[in-house]
């Protein structure tokens, strides 16, 4: 028997009891993905001990796209719709009529940010790579349907060679809570998510530093890096950006309480890092 999609007052009462802020909204979800009251129970008690609901329905909502989800995977925060947006405008300011822009999403846990992009503003050639295995196999089945291709390496050294300097929209939602912060994260994420989607070093900018780095060896002329960061970090983002050739602004959007650092590779040979040409 099919557990009814409608809100459950005793489902409700125990999700608000566990601190959950949309307590109506994940009782609809948890009793549409349920088939049987006793799965229901289930999928209650393991959301009311800490387990993402996004991981317990198997998917996530993500600029209007369900992408699928894995446990253990990067859960997609709707402030990162932002970047997928800033990227859209840049592709739609930047087509013409010749080959496909190329697009990569590194740090890409489930694809959600190339899957969007590709569906908002595509076709587009699509690459995708993390570092983490289970997170390549999800976004495996979320970037592969939009035509694109997944890599598992350590930032760039997963892409192909053939993509070095012809990179058009590189967009990095790469780890910025510095390590001693993790511990006051949400129990969601600081528990099931790994830690390595989270940690950004002692500064939060570990990760920030060595694409930074690296970029204009991979951007074609004019093309752009767009990073998701924090208010309180974009500043010394853009100086990361510009001490490595790159000319930088900062985009923000108050109500999804979200900041991108866009940095565009002038014309010219590409810089050494620490800006030496």
């Amino acid at each position: 028997m099919a557990v009814p999609a409608e809100p459950n007052p005793s489902v409700i009462t125990r999700l608000r009891a566990a601190g959950c802020v949309f307590a109506e909204d994940e009782a609809v979800l948890l009793a549409a993905a349920a088939t049987t009251p006793e799965e229901l129970d289930a999928l209650v008690e393991r959301r009311v001990s800490g387990l993402p609901l996004e991981h317990l329905l198997g998917w996530a909502e993500f600029c209007g796209l369900r992408i699928e989800l894995d446990p253990g995977v990067f859960v997609p925060r709707r402030r990162t719709e932002f970047l997928v947006r800033k990227a859209a405008q840049l592709l739609g300011g930047s087509r013409g009529a010749g080959p496909l822009p190329v697009v990569v999403d590194l740090c890409c846990g489930s694809g959600a940010v190339g899957a969007a992009l590709a569906a908002t503003a595509g076709p587009v050639q699509l690459h995708a790579s993390d570092i983490d295995p289970a997170a390549v196999r999800c976004a495996g089945r979320n970037i592969v349907p939009a035509g694109g291709a997944v890599h598992e390496g350590d930032l760039y050294e997963a892409l192909p060679e053939r993509l070095r300097g012809r990179v058009d929209i590189l967009m990095v939602n790469a780890p910025y809570v510095p390590s001693a912060e993790i511990a006051t994260m949400p129990q969601e994420a600081r528990l099931h998510e790994p830690r390595v989607s989270l940690d950004g070093g002692t500064d939060g900018l570990h990760v920030q530093r060595r694409v930074a780095a690296a970029a204009r060896e991979w951007l074609a002329p004019g093309g752009s890096l767009l990073v998701e960061t924090s208010r309180r970090q974009a500043p010394r983002t853009v100086e990361l950006f510009t001490g490595n050739g790159l000319n930088p602004r900062v985009a923000s959007c108050r109500g999804l309480e979200a900041t991108v650092v866009i940095g565009t590779a002038a014309i010219g040979p590409p810089v050494q890092p620490g800006g030496r040409v």
